[in-house]
């Protein structure tokens, strides 16, 4: 029985594996998609993006026939509340980095995603009382120096690469929180946007609304937005349920790490030095923080083991 249980957890590990790889891929890709919709304002593609994700998940689980799982859910208040709260956290999410993305500022999108592991050690020393070891101490520093320093050698504060890591480390900490499975989760996270979404489109529907108005093709990118963004947030709550946080942790360097050189090398924007010394910094710290984290990792797997071999039967 045992050794059904181990396959069966082998099997969720390496389907969650490539579930984790698939999602950060195409978050570090997808500012090519969001520049195709430039000429749309923000917040009329969050608005579709909420509207239409919510269609497509409609679908989905009507056809997995998953809505008892959703009535479930709904039943529990705190679920409600963490769902809630973490429905709002990536709208705020999307709206900063679609605004970013083209308004030419994909590098610092990119910095915020590598920031967001540091982030998230701090979340959990002042959200979770957890101690930090110094290791992470010196991550977390080394961090704070390198906003600090871009803030002060470009000139300009880094607003966008902290909205995004304090939002998305938020994110990832109430889906975690919330325990839903990741289709129904999302769902409830998604639909309770969808009131505030129809009524901005109405709003704006005698004025600049480029829905309908600017070409098919255009209409058909915004319609496509929900599985845009369905698709891999499924991807990400599946492996958040059944990868460590140290996996997820690694898999998190492949989104930041695609936004930077799409930034760089396909549009062209400015890395100056003082772009490379705070990325240099964020790199430094990253190196330390999942050294620390692998070093803690293997320590708890020996130990796991030599208590198993102990309370075998001889």
């Amino acid at each position: 029985m045992s050794m059904l249980r181990r396959g069966s957890g082998k099997s969720h590990e390496t389907s969650a594996l490539i579930a984790g790889i698939a999602a950060f891929t195409v978050w570090g890709l997808i500012p090519v998609y969001w520049k195709l919709l430039k000429s749309v304002p923000a917040m009329e593609i969050i608005a579709h993006r909420v509207i239409w994700t919510a269609l497509f998940l409609v679908i989905l689980l009507t056809w997995q026939r998953r809505w008892a799982e959703v009535k479930a859910t709904a039943r529990s208040l705190r679920v409600m509340l963490y769902c809630i709260a973490s429905g709002s956290m990536i709208a705020i999410n999307w709206l900063v980095f679609i605004w970013a993305v083209n308004v030419d500022r994909i590098i610092e999108t990119s910095l915020g995603y590598f920031m967001t592991p540091l982030v998230n050690v701090l979340f959990g020393a002042i959200l979770l009382q957890e101690k930090l070891t110094r290791l992470q101490l010196a991550s977390v520093s080394l961090g704070t120096i390198a906003v600090l320093n871009l803030t002060f050698a470009y000139g300009r504060f880094p607003w966008v690469a902290l909205a995004l890591c304090i939002s998305f480390g938020l994110y990832g900490l109430l889906r975690k929180q919330s325990g839903t499975a990741a289709i129904p989760g999302l769902f409830i996270e998604t639909i309770v946007l969808v009131p505030v979404a129809i009524v901005y489109l109405l709003l704006q529907s005698s004025g600049t609304l480029m829905f309908g108005r600017a070409g098919s093709s255009l209409s058909i990118l915004l319609m496509s937005t929900g599985i845009v963004t369905a698709v891999p947030l499924f991807w990400f709550g599946y492996a958040t349920r059944h990868l460590r946080l140290i996996t997820i942790g690694f898999l998190q360097y492949l989104a930041p790490t695609g936004a930077l050189f799409i930034g760089i090398f396909l549009y062209h924007e400015p890395f100056t030095l003082g772009h490379l010394v705070t990325f240099s910094l964020i790199w430094i710290g990253l190196a330390i923080f999942t050294g620390e984290a692998v070093m803690r990792w293997r320590s708890a797997r020996i130990r796991d083991a030599l208590a198993e071999s102990v309370c075998e039967p001889v």
